[in-house]
């Protein structure tokens, strides 16, 4: 199966403005994304998906390949099937792959290509078991709930499942395992164009997450389970702790 991997990267963020442009222990962000990517070997192609001049300029400075889109785009979903309908003909698959992730694993993405080259998989992520009580109770960190066959039955910012007969939440995880969703999605190529045609659904603007858009239009999301931690750069502050954490990279 031919795969596409595509790296959404906007300079407007009201968190971090340029946050692409970066640099992270010597290199620009988009620069370290763009070069884990490529080391993932079920890749055919990489692209940068960009509305800036600025980032187009720095990505294909250092030899990779971008492509503007408009800078009307709610979502890097919607960015990714833009690039698809300008060079993603011979693409039977899309790997969105975040743009703020500068150390992302190589083998995650592989494990995710795995995932959407099964004929069945319309949509395929990943998520993580969650060891932590606070990263459990926070709303920041993404849960998802996945039934007997590896299919997501439902994103949320809450901790769920419930745990109705124990009050005592720092009890839960030894109830069962919880899984915090890991933000990296592929697509078939004739589904990324069928959902980006969909209007926003209730659901997905009770929680603000785009995929449960996918889920209540009768569309299944594979998940596949990872071990590997992600770290991403969402404020300033946060590339001071991913320089210390890869220091020796």
């Amino acid at each position: 199966m031919n795969i596409l991997g595509i790296i959404p990267a906007r300079y407007g963020s009201t968190r971090f403005e340029g946050k692409p442009l970066a640099l992270i222990n010597g290199k620009m962000m988009i620069q370290r994304v763009y070069e884990q990517s490529k080391k993932a070997d079920r890749l055919l192609d990489v692209v940068v998906a960009t509305d800036d001049q600025r980032i187009f300029d720095a990505v294909t400075a250092f030899g990779g390949k971008a492509v503007m889109t408009s800078s009307s785009h709610k979502s890097g979903t919607d960015r990714c099937r833009e690039v698809v309908e300008k060079i993603g003909s011979g693409f039977d698959a899309v790997i969105n792959i975040q743009g703020d992730e500068p150390y992302i694993n190589p083998l995650q993405i592989n494990q995710i290509a795995e995932l959407i080259s099964d004929e069945d998989t319309q949509i395929a992520s990943l998520c993580k078991p969650i060891h932590d009580l606070d990263e459990l109770l926070s709303h920041n960190a993404v849960k998802v709930v996945i039934d007997k066959n590896g299919k997501a039955l439902y994103f949320s910012r809450y901790t769920i499942p419930f745990q109705r007969n124990e009050n005592d939440t720092s009890k839960w995880m030894d109830l069962r395992t919880y899984y915090r969703h890991v933000g990296i999605y592929a697509y078939k190529s004739l589904v990324l164009k069928e959902i980006s045609a969909l209007p926003q659904s209730g659901l997905e603007l009770s929680e603000s997450l785009e995929q449960l858009r996918w889920l209540e239009n009768g569309y299944s999301v594979r998940m596949g389970v990872t071990e590997f931690e992600s770290y991403s750069v969402d404020v300033p502050d946060d590339i001071k702790k991913i320089e210390s954490v890869f220091k020796n990279c």
